[in-house]
Parts: C-alpha cells; sequence; structure tokens
C-alpha cells in the first residue's frame, strides 16, 4: 500500500527529509527512484545517495536552477526536460512497482524533489501529476518536495509535513555552507 508523502514550506529540510527516507528504505532492500528538478548534483544528500546499491538518481541533462532569471527560451527548454524527467522517473517506478502482487507491500520509493516548485512555477503541469498520483501502482511509496504545493496533492496525501522557517541565517547574510545547506 504505498502512501503519498508531501514535505513542503518555507523551512530548509524537505529535501534531507526526503533523502533520508530513501536511506531508510534502501536499508530494508526497498528501490528507490530519487528525480530532481531545478537542481544539480551538489548537494550531500545526491552524492551519498548515488552509492547506495537500491537507490538511482535521475536529473535533467541541464541543471537551470532558480527559474526566475530564466529567459522564456529557458523556460521552454526546462518544460521540455522537466517533462522528460517526470515521465522517466514514474515510467522506471511504475516498472519496479508493478501492478501485480500484494497491495500492502512497498516495492518501490520514487522521490520527486522539488516537483511542487517546478509545477509552482509553470515549468511541469500540475494537473499531469496529480492525475498520475490518483493512478499510480498500489506498491509504489511517493515523496513530493517543495514549496506551495497544489491543493489537491495535499487533499491526496497520506502524510504532510510543513516545514516552516522560523529563523535562518540567510537573513543575517550567512550563505549556503558545503556540508550544511547543500
Amino acid at each position: 500500500m504505498g502512501l503519498i508523502h508531501i514535505y513542503c514550506g518555507s523551512g530548509k529540510g524537505k529535501t534531507t527529509a526526503a533523502a533520508g527516507l530513501s536511506i531508510r528504505a534502501a536499508g530494508r532492500g526497498i528501490p528507490v527512484i530519487f528525480a530532481q528538478f531545478l537542481k544539480g548534483d551538489t548537494s550531500g544528500e545526491i552524492r551519498v545517495l548515488e552509492r547506495l546499491e537500491t537507490v538511482t538518481v535521475m536529473h535533467a541533462p541541464i541543471c537551470y536552477g532558480f527559474t526566475f532569471p530564466m529567459s522564456g527560451e529557458e523556460k521552454e527548454s526546462a518544460k521540455k526536460e522537466y517533462e522528460q524527467l517526470f515521465e522517466r522517473a514514474c515510467g522506471r517506478a511504475g516498472e519496479i512497482a508493478g501492478t501485480e502482487g500484494d497491495k500492502k507491500e512497498v516495492r518501490c520509493l520514487l522521490v520527486l524533489d522539488e516537483a511542487a516548485a517546478v509545477c509552482s512555477t509553470g515549468l511541469l503541469d500540475s494537473g499531469k501529476v496529480t492525475r498520475w498520483l490518483k493512478e499510480k501502482p498500489a506498491g509504489l511509496e511517493v515523496v513530493l518536495t517543495g514549496r506551495d504545493p497544489d491543493p489537491e496533492w495535499r487533499e491526496l496525501a497520506d502524510y504532510v509535513s510543513e516545514i516552516i522557517a522560523e529563523k535562518h541565517p540567510y537573513s543575517e547574510g550567512v550563505t549556503a555552507r558545503e556540508g550544511i545547506e547543500f
């Protein structure tokens, strides 16, 4: 019985929480597909996940980063690549999870890191993600991360964890530090 998790909010730690769940699943022999939108492979969590035999990390071929500085052409290119990444990740996870068998067993964990952000900025169709969530294989556990998730995702989700930034050193001018923020 694969459930749906959302890690969202303004605070630090959404991807880290998803990575922690991925490590837990991998430690129990559950295959993991970890697809990252809007990010490259620079974070420490991803470097560890890539070393685990049962974890597959997927990215778009180009890291576009934040959407606000993108040109219209870059946004169109990113949109195509994120659509393909979504299709590849969901397709691979669906193959692993299958459609038959014990519906109480989780056969695969799929993490769609920054899915909420990529949808809220128009670079991936939120309705398409919603339709896919409604039809996903029973043995597939899904994690969606990012700010401002679609309200319909919240309704579909079994877990919603809101991570709030009550205080952050960035507001005092401290930039992201390797090994701590990435």
